[in-house]
Protein backbone atom coordinates (compact mmCIF):
# COMPACT_ATOMS: atom_id res chain seq x y z
CA UNK A 1 0.00 0.00 0.00
CA UNK A 2 2.80 2.44 0.92
CA UNK A 3 4.61 1.66 -2.33
CA UNK A 4 1.50 2.46 -4.40
CA UNK A 5 0.95 5.71 -2.51
CA UNK A 6 4.59 6.76 -3.09
CA UNK A 7 4.28 5.88 -6.76
CA UNK A 8 1.09 7.92 -7.14
CA UNK A 9 2.63 10.90 -5.33
CA UNK A 10 5.79 10.63 -7.42
CA UNK A 11 3.79 10.90 -10.64
CA UNK A 12 1.83 13.87 -9.26
CA UNK A 13 5.10 15.64 -8.49
CA UNK A 14 6.52 14.75 -11.93
CA UNK A 15 3.44 16.35 -13.46
CA UNK A 16 3.76 19.46 -11.28
CA UNK A 17 7.48 19.69 -12.10
CA UNK A 18 6.78 19.37 -15.82
CA UNK A 19 4.14 22.10 -15.60
CA UNK A 20 6.69 24.19 -13.71
CA UNK A 21 8.97 24.12 -16.76
CA UNK A 22 6.31 26.02 -18.71
CA UNK A 23 4.97 28.10 -15.81
CA UNK A 24 7.94 29.56 -13.93
CA UNK A 25 5.88 30.36 -10.85
CA UNK A 26 5.82 26.62 -10.02
CA UNK A 27 9.11 25.34 -8.60
CA UNK A 28 10.26 22.66 -11.05
CA UNK A 29 13.36 21.31 -9.31
CA UNK A 30 11.87 20.74 -5.82
CA UNK A 31 8.94 18.83 -7.32
CA UNK A 32 11.26 16.70 -9.44
CA UNK A 33 13.60 16.03 -6.50
CA UNK A 34 10.65 14.90 -4.43
CA UNK A 35 9.48 12.63 -7.24
CA UNK A 36 12.99 11.13 -7.52
CA UNK A 37 12.96 10.32 -3.81
CA UNK A 38 9.45 8.85 -3.99
CA UNK A 39 10.41 6.76 -7.03
CA UNK A 40 13.49 5.51 -5.18
CA UNK A 41 11.14 4.14 -2.50
CA UNK A 42 8.55 2.71 -4.89
CA UNK A 43 9.92 1.86 -8.34
CA UNK A 44 13.53 1.42 -9.38
CA UNK A 45 12.46 1.44 -13.04
CA UNK A 46 10.80 4.87 -12.81
CA UNK A 47 13.62 6.14 -10.62
CA UNK A 48 16.11 5.34 -13.37
CA UNK A 49 13.73 6.70 -16.00
CA UNK A 50 13.47 10.15 -14.41
CA UNK A 51 17.20 10.37 -13.69
CA UNK A 52 17.98 9.59 -17.33
CA UNK A 53 15.13 11.58 -18.87
CA UNK A 54 16.40 14.01 -21.52
CA UNK A 55 14.61 17.05 -20.06
CA UNK A 56 13.48 16.24 -16.50
CA UNK A 57 16.68 14.44 -15.60
CA UNK A 58 18.74 17.54 -16.39
CA UNK A 59 17.13 19.46 -13.53
CA UNK A 60 17.85 16.68 -11.04
CA UNK A 61 21.40 15.98 -12.23
CA UNK A 62 22.36 19.66 -12.19
CA UNK A 63 21.08 19.98 -8.64
CA UNK A 64 22.67 16.77 -7.37
CA UNK A 65 26.03 17.67 -8.94
CA UNK A 66 25.84 21.23 -7.56
CA UNK A 67 26.36 22.56 -11.06
CA UNK A 68 23.66 25.21 -10.92
CA UNK A 69 20.99 25.89 -13.49
CA UNK A 70 21.98 25.69 -17.17
CA UNK A 71 22.07 29.19 -18.68
CA UNK A 72 19.58 28.27 -21.43
CA UNK A 73 17.09 27.14 -18.77
CA UNK A 74 17.63 30.36 -16.80
CA UNK A 75 16.93 32.43 -19.90
CA UNK A 76 13.86 30.40 -20.87
CA UNK A 77 12.54 30.53 -17.29
CA UNK A 78 12.90 34.29 -17.03
CA UNK A 79 11.28 34.84 -20.44
CA UNK A 80 8.34 32.59 -19.56
CA UNK A 81 8.05 34.24 -16.15
CA UNK A 82 7.73 37.70 -17.68
CA UNK A 83 5.35 36.44 -20.37
CA UNK A 84 3.00 34.95 -17.77
CA UNK A 85 3.32 38.04 -15.56
CA UNK A 86 2.44 40.37 -18.46
CA UNK A 87 -0.56 38.20 -19.36
CA UNK A 88 -1.69 38.29 -15.72
CA UNK A 89 -1.18 42.06 -15.60
CA UNK A 90 -3.40 42.44 -18.67
CA UNK A 91 -6.27 40.63 -16.95
CA UNK A 92 -5.99 42.69 -13.75
CA UNK A 93 -4.98 45.99 -15.31
CA UNK A 94 -7.81 47.86 -13.56
CA UNK A 95 -6.42 46.82 -10.15
CA UNK A 96 -3.18 48.79 -9.87
CA UNK A 97 -2.24 47.14 -6.56
CA UNK A 98 -2.22 43.70 -8.18
CA UNK A 99 -0.25 44.99 -11.17
CA UNK A 100 2.40 46.40 -8.84
CA UNK A 101 2.48 43.18 -6.80
CA UNK A 102 2.90 41.05 -9.95
CA UNK A 103 5.69 43.31 -11.18
CA UNK A 104 7.54 43.14 -7.84
CA UNK A 105 7.18 39.34 -7.76
CA UNK A 106 8.56 39.07 -11.30
CA UNK A 107 11.53 41.29 -10.47
CA UNK A 108 12.35 39.39 -7.27
CA UNK A 109 12.01 35.96 -8.90
CA UNK A 110 14.14 37.12 -11.85
CA UNK A 111 16.87 38.38 -9.51
CA UNK A 112 16.75 35.10 -7.60
CA UNK A 113 17.12 33.05 -10.79
CA UNK A 114 19.95 35.25 -12.06
CA UNK A 115 21.84 34.87 -8.78
CA UNK A 116 21.73 31.06 -8.87
CA UNK A 117 24.97 29.61 -10.13
CA UNK A 118 24.82 29.22 -13.90
CA UNK A 119 25.99 26.14 -15.76
CA UNK A 120 27.41 26.76 -19.20
CA UNK A 121 26.72 23.83 -21.49
CA UNK A 122 29.24 22.69 -24.05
Amino acid sequence: MKRKLFLLLAWIFVLLGAIGIAIPILPTTPFLLLSVWLFSKSSQRFHEWILNHKILGEYVRSYKNREGIPVKIKIRTILLLWLTIFISMYFVQDKIGLVIMLFVIAVLVSVHIIMIKGKIER
